[in-house]
């Protein structure tokens, strides 16, 4: 059977392809032109979210490995003490997204699961290449672990996740916590941009690619620059160069069947479980990258975000 757009994504997939036809998109390469781009867009997508009245949000600070500080916002539930909390990296191919543009995102998961977030503002690509988005990130893992105590969070409950280009950092991140001995509870990648070398387009996903592959271009090569796609690319800038997937925390992990990013997902979860790692892996049918914010009214997205809350509860 020939893979199809989900009827309710693609109702809304079609009304944006007429409101951007006249839309000059960036040539393939221009990061900050992508970055402009997106970062409307997803103002525009998470300002559509519903209100969260029971939630408050204090700013905070984590050192990163070059002594830079790291800008944070910790999310907390009104009367809800779960033990339990979430390191939150936002999501925008490597190069965009901020704690702005998440800021609704963000507070829709802890109004939904009672569940405190720290969401951390990573420095972005070009300008800070390599390593440093998940270095940053890690920071913010450590400063969680380091503060845990004051805050009311159990150590053995704190887990990462992340979206999209995030979900990418956020599993960089993970590998850089077990490195150095921090213990997370669990990773939660939502469509995660893993491998670099996946620029060359499908012609099974190109036609209905959200995140296209000179989108996915132009994000890598913004991160990695001439060492895109070569045997030099460290894991903890692309997680799917690792080797080694001993130790790593459980995982759960979701990608639709349309989304460029399903094959190194799921080789990724295989990875996982091959090393003895437990991962639960969603792969939804019809489903583009970002389905679940283009609709969060589609059937699918319901059944995405509750599985969300269902993992995020269960910390």
């Amino acid at each position: 059977m020939t893979m199809t757009l989900d009827p309710e994504i693609a109702a809304v997939l079609m009304a944006q392809a007429q409101t951007m036809a006249d839309v000059i998109l960036p040539e393939r390469g221009d990061a900050i032109g992508l970055r402009a781009m997106i970062d409307e867009t997803l103002k525009m997508t998470f300002d559509a979210l519903p209100d969260a009245p029971d939630v408050t949000m204090t700013p905070c600070t984590a050192t990163a490995a070059d002594g830079a500080a790291i800008p944070m916002r910790w999310y907390t539930h009104a009367g809800s003490r779960t033990g339990a909390a979430v390191v939150y990296i936002h999501g925008g191919g490597m190069i965009c997204g901020s704690l702005d543009n998440y800021d609704r995102l963000v507070r829709h998961y802890v109004q939904l699961t009672g569940v405190p977030f720290l969401a951390v503002g990573y420095r972005l690509a070009p300008e800070f290449p390599g390593t440093t988005p998940a270095e940053d990130s890690f920071a913010g893992v450590r400063w969680l672990f380091d503060h845990a105590g004051e805050l009311g969070v159990d150590h053995a409950r704190i887990a990462l996740m992340g979206d999209s280009g995030g979900g990418g950092v956020g599993a960089a991140a993970a590998i850089l916590a077990r490195d150095n001995g921090v213990r997370l509870a669990r990773q939660i990648l939502i469509y995660p941009m893993l491998d670099d070398r996946n620029t060359k387009p499908d012609p099974v996903l190109a036609p209905m690619a959200v995140w296209t592959y000179d989108n996915n271009y132009t994000g890598w090569k913004a991160l990695l620059g001439d060492a895109l796609g070569t045997p030099s690319v460290p894991p903890v800038a692309a997680p799917a160069r690792l080797r080694d997937f001993a130790g790593l925390a459980p995982a759960y992990i979701e990608v639709g069947d349309l989304d460029i990013f399903r094959d190194e997902s799921i080789a990724y979860a295989g990875k996982l479980l091959a090393a003895g790692i437990s991962c639960e892996l969603h792969v939804h049918p019809g489903a583009p990258h970002a389905h679940d914010w283009l609709n969060p009214n589609a059937d699918i997205s319901k059944r995405v975000v509750a599985d969300r809350v269902r993992v995020i509860t269960a910390l």
